[in-house]
């Protein structure tokens, strides 16, 4: 007798255990859009003494680290992203210009002699003299730095109580001979010279120049290395200050190409809308899985605990962000991984149905081996969107694709190790009736009572699907898209108020603000307005009329995205729908025929462009949320498409002279059970998003259901029709029989 049974079943106990103990040890990693807390994205550029390499980045990377360290900010996360690039993410720091301002600036601080105020007839520069205005605005020139932040080793924000608590800097030298020079130098000169003053210039701008104390003699300077800088600075300037000298001089400088600020009112609440969504949406699906199939279902619900245990556990131990699309991935992977259950499940009613005699396991046994080669191929497509979207995608869309690819493996471990086990113990025990797998179910016996020729119409099906593309592309001519800052660049900012607000109290208030043109739009007490590459003062301004008009605003999100980077994100969308359609192209040609990859990829191009007429149409964002849809939308039509064509095929290995649109009829109807199952166990979880996950998630919801709904209907009446019309036309030979090895059973059914 096979020992395969008890290897799976011991193999069960250890994923779950090792799930179990790693959900109890380890806590997750929320990201910013549900912990709150600011995101800043900095891109180096090339200086005239450096070029931002890698290398460049690096120590930029290190320098900013020290900073943020500095800034006293509790569990900072900065890594490079590319070559160029660096990602800080800031948690509690909801004041992203103080954030920006300290963190990014290039800091080049330099110590000069003063040589002098400049005459009337200097103009930038006298020779290589560099002329820069004091504090009061009187132009100084400046002899050659001689001491550069380099040479800083410390620095700190003090006051001293004896002069009216007067903030100063306090900063230590690590060539003490070199200040003590330049003081030196400076102290042979009469007080009131201009001469007697030392320039600290930072970023090309003196930031103090003052005078070398009376009592410091010539030639003698300031010894021991330490000094203060003095001046009217407020705590807030002198703590700055101080962090920019002791964080060092960054290599090259940065410009900020992207900041996103959420605050933590907004996360708790998207946790908590995305939590009673995974509830309701999955208490609907396990009812709806245990009506269908019963003891069987139950146990796929059971199954369906452990997947949930074993996606959260790989989360947590891979150290991934978990972010609000990766919430939403979670609970969505749950339906999609109903799938692979409800076709374990119609693979065994077929085999039960046709050889009732072998018994249940027998039938259970072959639905699990007839179901796997599907299983497989929709399940390779689903990580191919993944893929695509954590290598095109970024922040929290990528943390949807890392969630998706989680999901995907852990829902073939859940179906083809759990489940299996499960019911392998338990369906023997129980009489045909009670398991669940015995009767056909009301879409099978409808199917088989009526047989309807659903490709006798496949021309005019065609024509349908060529009217809902051309109303898309009316919809994007007439309406266009409404792509939000991620694609277009500019600044997002979403207030709450303690009461409703009208859209145009608030548009009234935007525009007293300075911003007529901005695009305001105001949803209970929510108030979003958009705008283009406005300033920090300027969002405080608009926040303070709102405040006015309103009362009582509180600002909830606050995202920059500069243009470079807007037009990045928007061709990086177009090349991963482009690389999505392709990629399933050329994997569907390998493994089926060109026939059926092309008509799949053209049924899925039916698909996205229904649900882009629709959001074309109703104005909805179009943002990096709705790209994560998409992608998903392809990975699971492509699902839907794979099941079907995995039928054709086999049909027609065994019956090579029946005619192709005689097979493509029958593996429609012998796959309408699962499409219909597996459909509506995915729309059970969607519309609990849709209800109950609040404005984030609400358009997420409607463009799946959306593309689920078309995609279910174009796997049938689409992809079907157009394989018939191209495998007419290419006039290829059937493809040859698979060749099984034949597995020896018992009298009872069961598998040896």
């Amino acid at each position: 007798m096979s020992r395969a049974p008890l290897w799976r079943a011991l193999l069960t106990c250890a994923v779950v255990a090792v799930a179990s103990l790693l959900t109890l040890t380890m806590s997750p990693r929320l990201g910013l859009d549900l912990r709150g807390g600011t995101q800043l994205v900095f891109e180096t550029r090339d200086s005239p003494t450096a070029k931002a390499d890698a290398e460049a980045t690096d120590r930029a990377l290190d320098v900013l680290r020290r900073r943020a360290d500095a800034l006293g900010v509790t569990d900072p996360t900065l890594v490079r992203a590319g070559e160029r690039r660096i990602i800080i993410e800031l948690p509690g720091i909801l004041d992203p210009s103080q954030a920006a301002q300290v963190i990014g600036r290039t800091a080049q601080l330099t110590f000069h002699p003063v040589l002098g105020e400049a005459t009337a007839g200097d103009t930038g520069r006298a020779g290589s003299e560099p002329v820069m205005p004091d504090e009061s605005g009187r132009p100084l020139r400046l002899g050659a730095a001689a001491i550069t932040g380099g040479a800083v080793t410390d620095a700190a924000a003090g006051s001293d109580p004896q002069q009216g608590s007067a903030w100063f800097v306090a900063v230590d030298f690590r060539d003490a001979t070199a200040w003590q020079q330049l003081t030196g130098a400076a102290a042979c000169q009469s007080q009131g010279d201009p001469r007697r003053r030392v320039a600290i210039v930072l970023d090309e701008e003196i930031i103090s120049s003052p005078q070398v104390d009376a009592r410091v003699p010539c030639r003698t300077g300031i010894p021991g290395g330490s000094t203060q800088i003095t001046g009217s600075f407020t705590h807030q300037q002198a703590n700055d200050l101080a962090v920019l000298i002791k964080g060092g001089a960054l290599p090259v400088p940065l410009t900020l190409i992207e900041q996103r600020t959420v605050g933590p009112t907004l996360g708790a609440e998207a946790i908590e809308a995305s939590a009673k969504a995974g509830v309701v949406g999955v208490l609907l699906t396990t009812l709806f899985i245990v009506a269908a199939y019963r003891l069987a279902g139950l146990l796929a619900a059971v199954a369906l605990a452990a997947y949930g245990l074993i996606s959260y556990a790989a989360l947590i131990a891979l150290g991934a962000t978990l972010t609000l699309p990766g919430l939403a991935g979670f609970v969505l992977a749950i339906g999609m991984a109903v799938d692979a259950n409800v076709l374990v499940f119609e693979r065994a009613r077929e085999e039960y149905g046709r050889l009732p005699r072998r018994g249940l396991q027998a039938a259970l046994g072959n639905g699990f081996r007839n179901a796997w080669s599907a299983i497989a191929d929709s399940n390779i497509t689903t990580l191919l969107a993944a893929g695509l979207l954590f290598w095109l995608a970024s922040g929290p869309v990528r943390g949807f694709g890392v969630t998706l690819a989680i999901g995907v493996l852990a829902s073939l471990v859940s179906a083809m190790l759990i489940t299996r086990v499960l019911t392998h113990l338990t369906i023997s025990r129980v009489g045909p009736r009670l398991s669940g797998l015995a009767s056909q179910g009301r879409v099978r016996a409808w199917v088989t009572r009526h047989n309807p020729d659903l490709m006798a119409g496949g021309r005019r099906y065609l024509a349908v699907a060529a009217a809902v593309a051309a109303t898309a592309l009316i919809g994007l001519a007439v309406q266009g898209l409404n792509f939000g800052v991620e694609f277009t660049g500019g600044r997002l900012i979403e207030f709450s108020t303690a009461q409703p607000a009208s859209a145009e109290a608030a548009r009234q208030a935007v525009t007293e603000a300075g911003h007529p043109a901005a695009a305001v739009h105001a949803s209970g007490t929510t108030v979003s307005v958009r705008a283009g590459q406005i300033s920090a003062d300027d969002v405080a301004g608009i926040e303070q009329a709102l405040d006015r008009r309103i009362g009582d605003v509180t600002k909830q999100r606050d995202d920059l995205i500069g243009p470079s980077l807007g037009e990045e994100l928007s061709r990086n969308a177009l090349i991963a729908l482009a690389v999505a359609l392709l990629a399933q192209l050329i994997y569907l040609a390998i493994r089926f025929r060109w026939t059926f990859g092309t008509a799949a990829v053209a049924a899925l191009t039916v698909d996205t462009a229904a649900v882009v007429g629709v959001f074309a149409w109703l104005g909805k964002p179009v943002d990096g949320v709705f790209l994560a849809a998409m992608l998903t939308i392809i990975g699971y039509s492509i699902n839907d498409k794979v099941v079907v064509f995995d039928r054709v095929r086999e049909l027609w290995q065994a019956q090579r002279q029946t005619r192709f649109a005689e097979v493509m009829n029958a593996a429609i109807l012998q796959t309408v059970p699962r499409t219909v199952n597996t459909g509506l166990g995915a729309l059970f979880i969607l519309t609990a998003l849709a209800v109950f996950g609040g404005d984030s998630l609400r358009d997420f919801a409607v463009a799946l259901i959306t593309g689920i709904v078309a995609g279910t209907a174009s796997s049938s009446f689409v992809a079907g029709p157009l394989a018939i019309e191209l495998e007419r036309l290419s006039k290829q030979p059937p493809p040859e029989p698979a060749v099984r090895r034949a597995r020896p059973r018992a009298d009872n059914g069961a598998v040896l």
